[in-house]
């Protein structure tokens, strides 16, 4: 790469800013403790913004500009920073053993809040951390199939962020077990990324491929593992936002005027050569209070600077971005799902502020702001399952004697042992791997209310919202940003016998009848299968289709509208934890990837149907219907 007095010397107004593989956040982050990274710090035109304190930012390297232009006559505010990713010291952002999605505190959702940073962990010091992190782990990368072969680059970036998450779930269920270390997000990227496991590796400017604006990440790891990275800023502006340079306001070292090198350098230089920068806003995370959230937020061009005094005396850049024009929304759509969840009489277009009738932990909102349908045919709202006869083969599960919480490094817990060894969950609730029938603790169990195994049968704690459609009828999204793993909602209604079950009638549109695995679902695994034997993998044969099915056209909950997608973002699991028969379970869903707030959640019908012309065959088969999910992978009926 040039150095800064050649690119002067070269500078050409009319080229776009020589830019390598986005790859500068990998340096920043503090390698765990048995693991070698090796990176290349390059030239990423991204600017994160954040409503938090400052923070490091990587080393940016680009042209020099020239003189800073004067300051205008008037001042933009904004917030001073230093740069953005300073390495943690006796710190875990977005650490797992915080996320409580599920818990009763009061939520935090407000993007202008600061984060407090814990200094002291419960029962932490330097001398445990160092021997936690001394665990080395290796991946079967021969399991692997290569995420970015797909020609879809959203389905490349989707199943590669897929497998870093799944790796990581399962990285913290074993360091849990073995009192290891945290930060277990560092050790799957570090994995990943020394296996070579990352797509978008080619040069650009603009848009990254396979990331669309409202996407989201809860570990700047994420980021780096498809090259997307950057430094961030304060400001709450829509449109504009007014960033402060880096440099010279470092907590470690003594504070000096900032200067026109590195990512000061480098937007200057954007600036004169009019390129298109990424932006990348964070927000509170509402289940965690020391976390945040990355939002991409889309294309802005640096539309002037100057120069201006901090509080302390010295000198700082200053910079105003402005939002290209005729782009999707971003951060707004988080503005106005936080007014919403503040108070849901804010929200356009309601057509009822409960349709839960306060059944649910949370009101679940009706919402029609497409046409003039004012709502769905009556039902009864329940949450759980109503058996029309008693089952045949019911037994009490095994109860497990734990005195207060089931531990992961318990041998004698019995509910462990029923999950194959491990708790099924983490620490904060998020499913580790998609299992063939999944035990929480009973009310036998002598373990308390507040034990991790303990997480479907609590209840909903997200903000839904019923919507229409139009075209796919009702459907359900969500108010609030949703983790890979999080628990949805359980499919609640009336367990049926499917003989008696006419598929073809209205009955069809309310109701669950278990099918094969699709193959989205099996490869969720795939990151925490890499750690794995490969007779450990979960396959078809292990996942085997229930008898159970559950109808919710008079008695249901919000996941009777749950609409069929190919290319789905949620899952179905078997759950146990009230009997023993287990071809009836509970059906519950969980997310297979982060998903933003108000995109719709759908899960695959599988196909259960009978083609035309052979239904005579299967007489109690429905016959399939076309789809309309718009997917890449769509099939064409279900």
């Amino acid at each position: 790469m040039k150095n800064s007095q050649d690119e002067s010397e070269n500078d050409d107004q009319g080229q776009p800013l020589d830019m390598k593989p986005l790859r500068s956040l990998a340096p920043m982050f503090p390698t765990p403790l048995g693991y070698d990274v090796t990176t290349q710090s390059t030239d990423p035109m991204l600017v994160f913004v954040t409503p938090f304190r400052p923070r490091a930012s990587p080393e940016i390297s680009a042209a020099s500009f020239g003189q800073p232009l004067p300051k205008p006559p008037i001042p933009l505010k904004a917030t001073p920073i230093s740069a953005a990713f300073p390495i943690p010291r006796h710190e875990y952002e977005s650490s797992d053993e915080d996320y409580k999605p599920f818990s009763n505190h009061k939520k935090t959702t407000s993007t202008s809040r600061k984060i407090t940073k814990g200094t002291q962990q419960a029962g932490y010091s330097d001398t445990a951390n160092i021997k936690r992190r001394s665990t080395k782990r290796s991946l079967n990368i021969e399991l692997a199939s290569c995420p970015s072969s797909s020609s879809d680059p959203n389905e490349s970036v989707e199943e590669i962020m897929m497998m870093f998450d799944s790796l990581r779930r399962r990285i913290l269920q074993l360091d849990e077990k073995e009192d290891a270390g945290r930060r277990a997000d560092l050790k799957a990227g570090t994995l990943m990324m020394q296996n070579g496991l990352r797509i978008n590796n080619l040069k650009t400017i603009g848009p990254v491929p396979g990331v669309e604006i409202g996407d989201i990440f809860f570990f700047r790891i994420e980021m780096c593992i498809h090259h997307f990275g950057g430094y961030e800023n304060d400001d709450n502006d829509m449109d504009i936002l007014v960033y402060t340079g880096q440099g010279g306001n470092s907590r470690h070292k003594e504070k000096h005027d900032q200067k026109l090198e590195r990512g000061n350098l480098a937007l200057m230089n954007s600036m004169k050569r009019k390129n298109l920068i990424r932006v990348v806003r964070s927000a509170q995370d509402p289940f965690l209070n020391s976390g945040k959230i990355y939002i991409y937020d889309g294309l802005y061009r640096v539309e002037d600077s100057w120069m201006d005094k901090a509080k302390n005396g010295f000198s700082m850049f200053k910079y105003k971005l402005r939002r290209e024009p005729g782009q999707p929304d971003g951060i707004s759509v988080w503005k106005m799902t936080e007014k919403w969840k503040a108070n849901p009489a804010t929200r356009d277009k309601a057509i009822l502020l409960d349709l839960s009738s306060k059944v649910e932990n949370i009101p679940v909102c009706l919402v029609n702001d497409v046409d003039d349908e004012k709502g769905p045919s009556y039902f009864n709202y329940v949450t759980g399952l109503e058996y029309l006869r008693p089952l045949s083969k019911t037994k009490p599960l095994q109860s497990c004697k734990c005195p207060s919480v089931c531990l992961p490094d318990d041998p004698n817990c019995s509910c462990s042992q029923l999950n194959g060894g491990d708790l099924p969950y983490t620490s904060s609730g998020s499913l580790v791997k998609h299992i063939p029938m999944l035990y929480e603790c009973s009310s036998r169990c002598q373990c308390s209310q507040n034990c991790r195994n303990r997480v479907t049968q609590k209840g909903v704690y997200l903000n839904f919202e019923v919507f229409w459609t139009g075209d796919c009828g009702w459907g359900v999204r969500s108010w609030d940003p949703i983790r890979a793993g999080t628990f949805i909602c359980e499919y609640a209604g009336k367990v049926i016998d499917e003989t008696n079950l006419n598929m073809d009638g209205e009955e069809d549109e309310y109701t669950f009848c278990t099918s094969w695995p699709i193959d989205k679902v099996l490869r969720w695994n795939l990151g925490a299968e890499l750690l794995e034997d490969a007779s450990a993998n979960v396959t078809t044969e292990r996942l085997k289709r229930l008898p159970i099915v559950i109808s919710a056209k008079s008695s249901g909950n919000v996941a009777r509208f749950l609409n069929h997608s190919c290319s789905p973002n949620l899952l179905w699991q078997p759950v146990q934890y009230d009997h023993g028969d287990n071809s009836y379970p509970h059906i519950m869903f969980f997310a297979m990837k982060h998903i933003p707030p108000m995109t719709e959640l759908t899960y695959d019908y599988g196909t259960r149907g009978a083609p035309p012309g052979i239904k005579g065959k299967f007489p109690n088969a429905p016959k399939l219907k076309p789809c309309l999910c718009g997917s890449t992978n769509c099939r064409g009926s279900f």
